[in-house]
């Protein structure tokens, strides 16, 4: 007599562009973990493609502001994934304390998140938040390392670390070397709203938005060349959570190509990247009346020659050509967008040139510095890891995104994971497990010793 076998309920809510990987990892597990998924979202026609007729998944329609809806499926599950976008994480999160449920995310944990520690710790909740690339891999490639300098009797000195979604080389031919792997939104408003802020060789450094993409530095990743990196907000937010109280050195920052910057720099002087108030007229401009806005009035002068000769642009500049390159001048085109910020037009702009295509390949690439100190002599390690996506779908930002939270998620039910409270994955406990099973899906660090050279001398 055959007993019947408990499946798993695992609810998945949301499911945007960094999802497939999830899903997939999640179908080729199901039969082996006894997993049944719902994928819940307000749109399902994406999730209905990634999982086909898999006997152990099911999609249904959810608006995460229907609260009797979202409360049944929360209730029926057994954990909770919220894939949806960083804000509306509050609200699956209130009904995971509630009804005693699990929840991991991706995403930074908010003050809001973390105001139920308390309540989770009580409960034996985890809620599992940062388990993404960055935040996330970065974390637990990071604190493997510095866990590991410190258990053989080095004192840390320094830490430096970068990120950045990029396009993958052979998909790499448009002249701002970029296109959006994941929200672009997040890309356009990148930098605001508070001044980079890091340390460097024991002196506080703060950089103002508006000088943000001006104060770059060089970086090259052996096998994918030379890229330029720009500071995060605040480098300081983990110095406690990673034990680096006591640095000289610590700065985080996001990676581009060679020259982003610069051209980028040219949106943020005009005011274009800003999302605070609202255009008039905006759903009757044209790209060219966008731009206009931003420049004086001249009776005789073109917008073009205005643009150049409000921010010193010479004709044979690159940065000319890639501003063309967008069309951005183009009077025939029209923003169709009702009520909506500068940063909400230039982003539907961006979108036109810098959407990927079918078989358009991303890429992610992570690189750490660590400096020490070890019987008396100063040592450096250098760290990176180079991800390929596949094609548009399944792309390297969904799998660097979606597998380790996919993984977090099977060890929490599996009772491997254990901490309560509202975390983020610095924990042995978490890390050693989940990036040893990422090595057998391809994603891994390259280390190796190098000259310790210390801080960047054009930032000191």
């Amino acid at each position: 007599m055959n007993s019947k076998i408990y499946m798993r309920n695992v609810l998945v809510i949301g499911s945007g562009k960094s999802s497939s990987y999830l899903l997939k990892y999640l179908m080729d597990k199901s039969e082996e973990e006894q997993l049944f998924i719902t994928i819940a979202d307000l749109e399902i026609e994406n999730a209905k493609k990634l999982v086909g007729n898999h006997k152990n998944f099911k999609t249904m329609v959810l608006d995460v502001f229907d609260a009797p809806s979202r409360t049944e499926a929360i209730k029926n599950a057994d954990i909770v994934i919220s894939m949806l976008p960083a804000r509306f994480h509050i609200e699956v999160a209130k009904d995971c304390i509630r009804f005693e449920k699990n929840m991991v995310t991706a995403s930074y944990i908010s003050p809001e998140i973390q105001a139920f520690d308390e309540e989770a710790k009580s409960k034996g909740l985890i809620l599992m938040n940062e388990i993404g690339v960055d935040p996330g891999i970065d974390h637990m490639s990071a604190v493997q390392v510095l866990d590991r300098i410190r258990h053989n009797g080095g004192k840390i000195i320094l830490f430096e670390s970068f990120t950045g979604g990029l396009v993958a080389p052979e998909s790499d031919n448009n002249l701002w070397n970029y296109k959006f792997t994941w929200n672009p939104r997040n890309v356009v408003t990148a930098g605001q709203g508070g001044v980079a802020k890091f340390l460097q060789e024991g002196t506080y450094k703060y950089i103002p938005y508006n000088r943000l993409f001006r104060r770059t530095e060089f970086l090259d990743i052996d096998g994918f060349g030379r890229f330029e990196v720009y500071a995060n907000r605040d480098s300081l937010k983990y110095q406690s959570a990673y034990g680096l109280d006591n640095i000289k050195t610590l700065y985080r920052g996001t990676m581009r190509r060679v020259g982003f910057s610069r051209a980028w720099n040219i949106f943020v002087a005009l005011g274009m990247t800003d999302d605070s108030y609202i255009m008039e007229h905006s759903d009757t401009m044209s790209y060219r009346d966008f731009i206009n806005s931003f420049l004086p009035y001249s009776p005789s002068d073109s917008v073009e020659l205005k643009l150049r000769h409000q921010l010193r642009i010479d004709q044979d500049d690159i940065v000319w050509d890639k501003l063309m390159e967008l069309d951005i001048f183009n009077p025939n085109k029209a923003v169709n967008l009702k009520n909506a910020t500068p940063a909400q037009i230039l982003q539907k702009i961006l979108m036109d040139s810098w959407t990927l295509s079918p078989k358009d390949k991303d890429m992610i690439v992570m690189y750490h510095k660590f400096g020490y100190e070890l019987d008396g002599k100063k040592h450096q390690i250098d760290a990176n890891m180079v991800v390929l996506g596949e094609d548009q779908t399944y792309t390297a930002m969904a799998k660097t995104v979606g597998l380790p939270v996919a993984m977090a998620t099977i060890a929490i039910l599996n009772g491997k994971i254990k901490t309560p409270g509202v975390q983020m994955p610095i924990n042995k406990e978490v890390y050693q497990p989940i990036l040893q099973e990422l090595k057998e899906h391809g994603i891994s660090f390259n280390e190796k010793e190098v000259p310790y050279l210390g801080y960047n001398p054009l930032n000191s």
